[in-house]
């Protein structure tokens, strides 16, 4: 067996581009290689075996596993003693978590337990208001955003949080919060039937997911335009895309993008807000 000497933080952007080309498998044996020097190093090892895994779960539309690997970089940490970067990265990774399982059921507040929601709530402003930067601090506005839109089903403050995770994303150059931001916000210009403003942020969040390396982001993206498409005249056009994207969903197993998809060609528009939700 040959060894190498690794520089850490070039693996860690590495096994982060792969999660974001949903090669999660490549990204996980990548991981696997790599011999920590340190305890220091394993925990951010298991860290971001965490992220790619709950990518990965999210993808696939499955709840997250018992064996999870966030509950054991959370263990690795607690008898190490982690500094206020790294417990803030252990906490938002355990509320991404939590909400992908949230989701597993669907969007919107129908049969959600509202308690666990208002706690998720609290950690994600604790989360904005300790962020030890600005683009940590955009992601919880996100996740803020996230919440409210489909968990609290509450359309009418969501957009606020979105507009300023866009302007943080800008300002530190982060193009998957770009994409994050202009897909939500340009979901809600399209409820209020603005679709020139729907369709500018939406083409934004395309171009920024394609920039940032998100694969699924891309065809997410599609989606919403295929929609678009349809609203706008364009049957053939509409149909098109969304059968393009569900052959490409169910070639990476992105069953929840698969999903919706497969409603753009039922007819159903996949955007509609969920029912019992406010504004």
């Amino acid at each position: 067996m040959h060894a190498a000497t690794t520089d850490l933080p070039a693996l860690l952007d590495a096994v982060s581009a792969l999660g974001r080309a949903a090669r999660y498998d490549e990204a996980l044996a990548l991981l696997d290689a790599t011999q920590p020097a340190d305890e220091a190093d394993r925990l951010a090892l298991l860290m971001a075996r965490a992220g790619v895994v709950g990518r990965r779960d999210y993808t696939r539309g499955v709840p997250s596993g018992a064996d999870h690997p966030l509950d054991a970089a959370t263990e690795l940490a607690r008898e190490l003693g982690t500094g206020p970067t790294t417990s803030w990265d252990l906490a938002m990774l355990h509320l991404r978590r939590q909400y992908a399982d949230q989701l597993v059921d669907g969007i919107g507040p129908a049969g959600r337990d509202q308690a666990v929601v208002a706690a998720m709530t609290v950690e994600a402003t604790r989360l904005r208001d300790t962020a030890p930067d600005d683009g940590r601090r955009g992601w919880a506005l996100m996740c803020l955003g996230w919440i409210a839109d489909n968990l609290r089903g509450d359309r009418d403050h969501a957009p606020a949080h979105y507009e300023q995770a866009l302007g943080l994303g800008r300002a530190v150059d982060d193009p998957v919060l770009v994409f994050e931001a202009q897909r939500h916000l340009g979901d809600h210009a399209h409820d209020d039937g603005d679709h020139a403003a729907a369709l500018a942020a939406w083409q934004e969040s395309a171009t920024a997911a394609a920039r940032g390396g998100h694969v699924l982001g891309v065809l997410a993206q599609q989606v919403l335009l295929a929609v678009l498409a349809r609203d706008a005249g364009d049957e053939a056009g509409a149909r098109a895309l969304a059968a393009e994207t569900l052959r490409w969903a169910d070639a990476v197993g992105a069953a929840r993008l698969a999903a919706q998809a497969a409603d753009v060609l039922a007819g159903v528009d996949p955007t509609q807000p969920p029912p019992g939700s406010q504004g």
